[in-house]
């Protein structure tokens, strides 16, 4: 049972260290996490539906619309209707939000490598495999009656 709850804050605070190092990073970028999340994704994965972004990140689809009207205005997204439904669009990078995410994502990716250089590859393979047998094990467990 101690090493259960030693667990529990030495994941806790060192998720609070990454976290904390990370939302320096992307607000010195004059972007909220959220909003930095949401063109990451978008960077990543192509053109997304509003709705897909809100699942993705459990955000209502209303602050998700919010955000994106945000970015619109900043000129780094656009709404591109989806052929057959006039009623829905996806959210797509601009050409302007494209270089710019292509300039500061490669610095935030080597801010996340510099704070994991404390572990070996090995290692943090390891880490990947227990903390996703964990969480499966949680997302499995049954009610208790």
């Amino acid at each position: 049972m101690e090493l259960d709850l030693q667990l529990i804050r030495v994941l806790r605070n060192m998720v609070k260290e990454l976290y904390a190092s990370l939302e320096q990073d992307i607000a010195s970028y004059g972007l909220s996490t959220e909003t930095f999340q949401i063109l990451e994704f978008i960077y990543n994965r192509g053109p997304q539906p509003i709705q897909k972004i809100s699942d993705t990140f459990s955000i209502p689809s209303g602050s998700i619309t919010y955000v994106v009207d945000k970015l619109e205005k900043k000129g780094l997204v656009e709404r591109l209707p989806i052929p057959g439904d006039r009623r829905k669009s996806n959210v797509t990078l601009t050409s302007e939000g494209r270089s710019y995410f292509d300039n500061i994502f490669p610095k935030h990716s080597q801010l996340i490598a510099k704070n994991l250089s404390f572990a070996t590859d090995e290692e943090k393979s390891e880490l990947v495999r227990v903390m996703k047998k964990i969480g499966f094990g949680i997302q499995a467990k049954q009610p208790e009656e």
